[in-house]
């Protein structure tokens, strides 16, 4: 387990050599060798492209100034040549680690700097002069930590190459959340999480995780995030302190019309909430819970919700342990909601950045045009059709036990690729999505063995 591994590592401008940050497993600090890769552009012959090219496509949340916010925000792009290098904007916060990669091989990590240019791929990067299974080959950047952001200025490659605009993935899926979601304590955090875990173990699956440590549905101030989710998902920002001080109190509305529509979305959400220091009602929770799906269900009729039920540790009674349930019925009444009849036959819609609710037309939703309308158990007293039911429960019960809990209420690293594989098999069997990644690494460090067979 980690508390941060972000410390304040200086790098000079070298060429690539080890730099070490600190992770903690158990309190003790790991070996690390995060690459160090600021470089002087002016000694390389480089072309150079825009933050806004067209070529490049950003994954998770950035605003228009191409600044990341919530959990793994990223960027992937093809190129041609044997070298990637990026410069970061002013706005980027010193030391963030970032992962990356080419093609399907491992992660590398770097600490990169504002105003700094990082060379990621030259012609020594492993599998650069290999021409299958990608040709162009792709390179993707994700931002681990929350708590720190990027900005991005400027991408390079070699003179006379250039980069190559990828397709996007066919399917989309959506991660709503707070610090469960966003790998808090855990190894490499967000790209340590279940909700990174199920986005890319998909595979030929775009994704964004619009999580944040803290905060909770209840739109109020929870551990020190002034706003919640039940608000604060329609923009591009999250509730950081770094989000206040760039935005004030008038942040970007995350524009969903420039991007794919979400065919799943995912929400573990509450465990904020029902903390007694942020004195959030039961009632409250429900109603603003329903407030996020109506927002949801708003801006993509067509996706499929998934709520998560909460796993909030365990406690020992006698010889033994116990899991602690809380929110679970209000969690099913929240799901009761959405699958009733009245709320099917006038779909109820909110937007929070207009404050409004308005009602949708479930004949408007791709996913109802072919539902018959002629039969009275299918339409509403309107004689409008009744929309389809789109929420569900996923049931975490027995996934995660004590030791998959680390001492800060948090899954361990093992509890949270535990929850990722259980929640992507429930995908496949629910909704029949395929897993279609193949080979690939998925998470960073997690290969453990014991190959002394005579101990």
């Amino acid at each position: 387990m980690k508390f941060s591994f972000l410390s304040s590592v200086y790098l000079t401008a070298a060429v690539a050599t080890s730099v070490s940050g600190t992770i903690l497993d158990n309190g003790h600090p790991r070996d690390t060798n995060f690459i160090d890769t600021l470089v002087d552009v002016s000694g390389y012959e480089l072309q150079t492209y825009g933050a806004n090219a067209t070529e490049i496509s950003y994954k998770g949340r950035w605003d228009s100034k191409h600044m990341s916010w919530w959990t793994a925000p990223g960027l992937r792009f093809g190129f041609t040549g044997d070298t990637v290098a990026i410069t970061f904007g002013n706005h980027t916060v010193d030391s963030t680690l970032v992962a990356y990669r080419i093609g399907g091989m491992d992660w590398q990590f770097s600490n990169v700097t504002a105003r700094g240019t990082h060379l990621f791929v030259t012609s020594e990067t492993e599998g650069v002069n290999e021409t299958t299974p990608f040709s162009p080959i792709p390179f993707e950047m994700r931002v681990t930590n929350w708590g720190y952001g990027v900005q991005i200025d400027k991408v390079h490659v070699a003179q006379k190459k250039e980069l190559v605009k990828l397709d996007e993935y066919r399917r989309t899926v959506e991660f709503i959340g707070d610090s469960l979601s966003s790998g808090m304590y855990n190894s490499y955090e967000g790209i340590s999480g279940f909700a990174y875990g199920v986005g890319a173990g998909l595979g030929e699956t775009e994704f964004s995780i619009t999580a944040y440590p803290g905060i909770c549905v209840a739109d109020q101030d929870c551990w020190g995030n002034p706003r919640g989710q039940s608000h604060q998902w329609f923009y591009a920002s999250d509730t950081s302190g770094r989000a206040r001080e760039i935005w004030g109190d008038d942040p970007e509305p995350w524009d969903f019309s420039a991007h794919p529509a979400a065919d799943l979305v995912i929400i573990n959400i509450g465990t904020n909430d029902q903390n007694e220091a942020n004195n959030v009602s039961r009632r409250d929770y429900v109603e603003h819970y329903k407030k996020l799906i109506q927002g949801v269900h708003g801006k993509w009729p067509d996706a499929q919700v998934v709520m998560m039920s909460l796993w909030l540790g365990f406690y020992q009674s006698g010889n033994s342990f116990f899991k602690v349930f809380e929110m679970d019925d209000e969690i099913k009444a929240v799901h009761e909601y959405f699958n009733s009849r009245s709320y099917l036959d006038n779909p109820v819609v909110w937007d929070g950045t207009t404050n409004a609710t308005t009602t949708l037309n479930p004949s408007n939703s791709a996913a109802n045009a072919s539902a018959k309308s002629h039969a009275h158990s299918r339409a509403g007293g309107n004689g409008r059709k009744r929309a389809k039911p789109f929420v569900h429960i996923f049931n975490t019960t027995g996934i995660l036990q004590h030791g998959d809990i680390g001492p800060q209420w948090h899954p361990t690293d093992v509890g949270q690729i535990k929850v990722a594989f259980s929640l992507m098999q429930y995908v496949r069997m629910t909704f029949g999505w395929e897993l279609e990644l193949s080979g690939p690494e998925l998470f960073h460090e997690t290969l453990y063995w014991n190959d002394q067979s005579d101990y």
